[in-house]
């Protein structure tokens, strides 16, 4: 009997790590979820075991876990520059030394901060990084100590790069901008209607990763690789929030989502006091700058990238922030 492949999740209880641990229990994985926090009331899963540890005790993590194939470090400081310069390069090395002590392919969720300002509207695996503010600065070092370890020593890595989160829950643009206000007809958004930036429906991302570690014999030394996920302009978002609102009654028939600009001048003020406001000011060229994953070598790889269709992907979306009590049936695939 074979048995099945195991992979231990860093930072379980976070967005993208929940996202990663549905994914690879729906796929048959044996996974081992591990979380800082202790006491929470979990519901049990098929194939999900909950380990309760700190992650800087690499020796106590490796023996609580016995065996992974896969390390998948889905670890995130909370969004404030200090947080990243402090945490970002000590996440990295206790993921780097799990997976050493395991002998595991480590995988890691990249952003596109690496490129910084200036970046070019087509991003590929070997575009230059000049980043041009703190996270993409940590971010950086993060991903160069990867290549370092696997000179080194040996340490299979795969990079997977995406462009900015929605679904799977709360605590990113999409929610906290897009949506907050959805309810009352309108739609926020960074910037102009007409700029396209890169997207990653969580489901889809996490998917990815599976697919990307069932492939892990192939994997050797460092790896990155670019996930395209949804290409989209503020007018893209728009119309595809506009029929969710209607059908939910946000909206009146025929009417357009009214739209909320972010009030920058008054962000930049308040950053002066406030972090993590000061932090969203260091991004805002992001949504100034059309960009996009090229996933070129991701094809070459997995043959094709899970991808949900913008209007399912939104409706489930709006779903999981427990905003729809009216949920339109799934239209047919034609």
């Amino acid at each position: 009997m074979t048995s099945r492949p195991s992979v231990l999740i860093l930072g379980a209880r976070g967005r993208f790590g929940q996202a990663a641990t549905h994914a690879f229990a729906s796929a048959g994985w044996r996974v081992l979820a591990q979380r800082r926090s202790t006491g929470i009331a979990t519901q049990a899963v098929p194939h999900v075991h909950w380990l309760d540890m700190p992650v800087h005790d690499a020796a106590a993590v490796c023996q609580a876990a016995g065996h992974a194939d896969v390390v998948v470090h889905a670890m995130n400081p909370v969004y404030t520059d200090a947080a990243w310069k402090r945490e970002v390069p000590a996440q990295m090395e206790a993921a780097i030394a799990i997976a050493r002590g395991l002998g595991s392919l480590l995988m890691f969720p990249g952003n596109v901060y690496n490129f910084g300002a200036g970046m070019p509207a087509v991003l590929r695996e070997d575009t230059p990084w000049h980043p041009t503010n703190a996270k993409g600065s940590a971010r950086v070092v993060a991903e160069k100590r990867l290549r370092d370890v696997a000179d080194l020593h040996g340490l299979s890595s795969v990079v997977v790069r995406a462009g900015d989160f929605f679904g799977s829950g709360t605590g990113s643009l999409f929610d906290r901008v897009l949506a907050s206000k959805l309810t009352r007809g309108r739609m926020g958004y960074p910037a102009g209607l007409d700029i396209p930036t890169a997207w990653a429906y969580l489901p889809d991302l996490a998917q990815t990763f599976v697919q990307l570690a069932q492939r892990r014999d192939t994997l050797q030394g460092a790896h990155s690789f670019h996930f395209r996920g949804h290409p989209l302009t503020g007018q893209d978002w728009r119309d595809a929030l506009t029929p969710l609102a209607r059908a939910q009654g946000w909206l009146a028939a025929d009417a357009p989502l009214r739209l909320d600009a972010l009030p920058w001048p008054l962000i930049r003020a308040a950053g002066l006091v406030l972090p993590t406001w000061r932090s969203l000011v260091s991004t805002r060229y992001i949504w100034n700058t059309p960009h996009m994953l090229d996933n070129r070598r991701l094809l070459e790889r997995i043959g094709a990238e899970p991808h949900t269709p913008l209007s399912q992907a939104a409706q489930q979306s709006l779903a999981d922030m427990g905003l729809l009590t009216h949920v339109p049936p799934p239209r047919l695939a034609t």
